[in-house]
């Protein structure tokens, strides 16, 4: 005997939000939604700031964090129109956002065409996201948000563009630099997709966020001192109270990751870092790349587990 089918359907975002700044902006907010929000962007994370958040004399829906960038949200509960295409512009001049997310009910072809022109000619640390959020039900189940992304940067276009300004302006080590992470971002998205690296750049380290403002997980490769690491990077404007914290929960961290870590405190600095090290690893020497990466890899995998929640219970 068959079993019977039930129909999906649509139902009217009103449905479950009457009001957009007092309803559907405080959900959106909310933690679980915005890490939703971020896996259907592809971003590392969305952490809150602020709803309501005053640019001038103009209030922004919501403001965030991805890492090191501040990202705008602005959200509609409607079809899109030019007066939000305006105030996203104002907003991320603002507060100078380097993500600018869009979200509506649904778009029209002209806005989308607007922010795939701007993801196409402006800076390429600009990125703009458009993104229609839908509900859904199946007879009288909740309700179900979707989010379905209809616009968003091309990396890939972006990256080919980085490396070849790259190529023609930097040194053969940042071009190799360079090189390095675009090849470990590949490896990741393919062994740890769960963790999302920043956009690559000539310098000798590479941003990962690791959940919470103020820390980044980074891998670095130093052409002097011919080594690899994987840092935990603290600029937290409570740096050093961060540090010491983690640094009385050594004994259990270290036992958790199975080896031992370099603990820097960096007095006559703001920042602290917290380090893992790969000595006589010179990346002149592209045929160790693949062990380079293997090894990056297994120590980004395993410090993001054990870190990041150590890190994201911090008072």
């Amino acid at each position: 005997m068959k079993k019977p089918l039930s129909k999906l359907e649509r139902v009217p975002l009103r449905e479950a939000w009457k009001h957009e700044a007092n309803d559907f902006t405080p959900w959106l907010a909310e933690e679980d939604n915005l890490n939703t929000l971020a896996d259907a962007l592809g971003l590392a994370d969305l952490e809150l700031v602020a709803t309501e958040h005053w640019v001038g004399e103009f209030k922004l829906d919501i403001l965030c964090t991805s890492g090191d960038d501040q990202v705008i949200i602005e959200n509609q509960l409607e079809k899109t129109n030019h007066t939000h295409l305006g105030q996203i512009l104002t907003y991320a001049a603002g507060t100078g956002a380097k993500k600018v997310i869009w979200v509506a009910e649904s778009f029209r072809p002209e806005h989308v065409a607007a922010l795939e022109f701007l993801n196409q000619n402006t800076t390429e640390a600009l990125s703009f996201f458009a993104v229609e959020v839908e509900l859904w039900r199946i007879d009288d189940s909740a309700l179900a948000p979707k989010f379905e992304v209809v616009a968003k940067p091309n990396d890939w276009v972006k990256s080919g563009r980085e490396q070849t300004r790259v190529a023609a302006n930097a040194t053969p080590a940042k071009q190799r630099q360079l090189k390095l992470w675009t090849e470990l971002i590949a490896k990741m998205a393919s062994a740890a997709p769960q963790i999302k690296p920043q956009k690559p750049q000539p310098q000798h380290w590479l941003n990962i966020s690791i959940g919470r403002a103020g820390f980044n997980l980074n891998p670095t490769a130093s052409h002097r001192d011919d080594r690899l690491g994987v840092e935990v990077y603290i600029h937290h404007a409570e740096s050093k109270k961060m540090y010491q914290a983690l640094l009385a929960q050594r004994p259990s961290i270290e036992q958790a990751l199975g080896f031992e870590l370099d603990w820097q405190e960096l007095p006559d600095a703001h920042a602290c870092r917290i380090a893992t090290w790969r000595q006589d690893s010179p990346i002149e020497d592209e045929t160790q790349w693949g062990a380079y990466l293997d090894w990056f890899v297994q120590r980004i995998v395993k410090m993001n587990a054990v870190f990041r929640p150590v890190i994201q219970a911090q008072a």
